[in-house]
This record gives structure tokens, sequence and C-alpha cells, in this order.
């Protein structure tokens, strides 16, 4: 009887051909190093920074002119080096130097002076299978969350803002305009719905916005769809919009109901 896949090859089954989009989120979380992540071509060292992560390629960007760009495209189909370092939280840094194919030199769209390199792994370390993995594997358990929470609303009294680590500010932006202030109302990890002042516009429903949520642990961007809304007596006008799925925000409204959970005595915040 065939056993199934561990450690690494359990990933690579399970994850291969997914990628890691680098933004602020995924490399806090993975400890990249950004001062200590360079590509070396020939007796050349260029300083880069991660833009997608995979388990066979990944993509790395770079500040070099269209001059050395041209430059570097000789080095297409060569061997480069990877050299990357990485500091989980209470770990010690882990280093690698990687033996790659550089497949692609080429600009990044839309970026002037912001090269685009792709390289090919030759072997990839077990050690970074087990990052990477272990970092997709989180993010399935954090999208389970994010439909399980999206069904408990959070009234923002200031006892709940506290447990959450809200600092009471948040702003609404929509295209071709600063942002406003908003006043969160009630929160889920797939619903916001706040107030505005009095003079504020009632916006139609699937009006695309973006928010802006500063909590202690994170500040949360994250767009959003206005599903209503609606003016009180006072002039005071009440939006309820949808969220997409947000990491970070999840992350905190997890340890709000962890928080909670563990303390019966705070259950009646709710």
């Amino acid at each position: 009887m065939a056993h199934a896949p561990s450690g690494p090859a359990q990933y690579l089954v399970k994850f291969g051909g997914q990628s890691i989009a680098c933004n602020q989120y995924a490399l806090a979380k993975l400890g990249v190093d950004r001062a200590h992540c360079f590509l070396k071509l020939d007796e050349y060292v260029i300083l880069c920074v991660p833009f997608q992560f995979g388990f066979k390629r990944s993509l790395f960007l770079a500040s070099l002119s269209i001059q050395e760009l041209t430059f570097f495209q000789r080095y297409i189909n060569g061997i480069v080096g990877l050299s990357i370092t990485f500091t989980p939280q209470r770990q010690e840094p882990i280093k690698f130097f990687i033996r790659c194919n550089l497949t692609t030199v080429g600009q990044m769209k839309g970026r002037e002076n912001v090269g685009l390199f792709v390289v090919d792994y030759k072997a990839t370390p077990s050690d970074l299978i087990n990052m990477l993995g272990s970092f997709l594997e989180n993010q399935e358990r954090i999208q389970g969350l994010y439909e399980d929470y999206g069904r408990s609303m959070i009234r923002m009294t200031p006892q709940t803002s506290k447990i959450l680590g809200y600092n009471m500010y948040a702003t609404i932006t929509e295209p071709n305009a600063q942002p406003k202030r908003i006043q969160i109302f009630n929160l889920s990890t797939k619903i916001i719905e706040h107030l505005e002042a009095s003079g504020s516009p009632e916006r139609f429903p699937g009006t695309m916005v973006a928010y802006q949520l500063f909590f202690k642990k994170y500040r949360v961007s994250t767009a959003g769809t206005i599903m209503s809304t609606s003016k009180l007596p006072q002039g005071i006008v009440r939006t309820v919009a949808s969220i997409p799925f947000s990491p970070e925000l999840v992350e905190i409204i997890d340890d709000y109901w962890f928080t909670i959970r563990a303390m019966p005595s705070l259950k009646t915040v709710q």
C-alpha cells in the first residue's frame, strides 16, 4: 500500500502549481530580508525584491535603467545565482543560495526603470518548499475563517475596539477623490457598516470604493462594494458594503474571537 507523501513532497503535490504574490503581508509572514536578496549574473550582483514566489519559478524586481536591462538580457538562458535570506518570527535567519536558469529579463509593465527577472530553480531546497507550503496552508485556513466569521458582525464599541486593537480611525476613498473619514459601526470579515457625517453622499449599490482601517497589528487596505446606503433622521449617512478576503483583517478578527472565547466575561460585549 502506497504511503501518502509527507514534508516537502506533500506540499509539492498539494501546492506545486500555485504561486505567492509578494505583497507586504506575504513578505512579512515569510520573513523575507529585503536587504539580503540578490541575483548574481556572472560578476554582477543585483539587489532585487521578490515579486512572486513559486516552487519551481520565481519573479524578482530590480531598479535598473533601460540600458542596464538591455545589457543583462545577454544572460537569458544562462545560469545565475539567487541569494536570499528569510527571518521567520522567533527563528534564526535561513539563508539560501540557489542555482537558477534565467528565463526572462525585461521591463515591468507600467514601471519605468524597474526590471523583471524570471528564474527557474535548478533544484528547490526542501526548507524553501516547507516555508512556501506552510504559508499557503495557513492561507487556506485563513480563507476558511473568512467564510466562518463573515456571518458574525462585531458591534464597534470602545470595549470591542480595544480588544480588536482598532485605533478608531478609518477612511473611505472613491475614484479621483480624497479619502474621507468614517465611523465603523459593525464589522465582520465580509461586511463593513459605517457612518458618515450629515451631507455625505448616498452611494448607489454596486459602487466600488476603497477602505483603510487602522489597527495596532495591521493597517488594512481593502476594496469595497456598496450594498446599501440610507440616511438616518439626524442626517447621518449609514452605508453597508461587502469586502473581499483580506488575510490581515481575518487574523485580527480571529484574534478577537479567540479572546472572547477564552474569557467568558467578555461575551457581554457583543
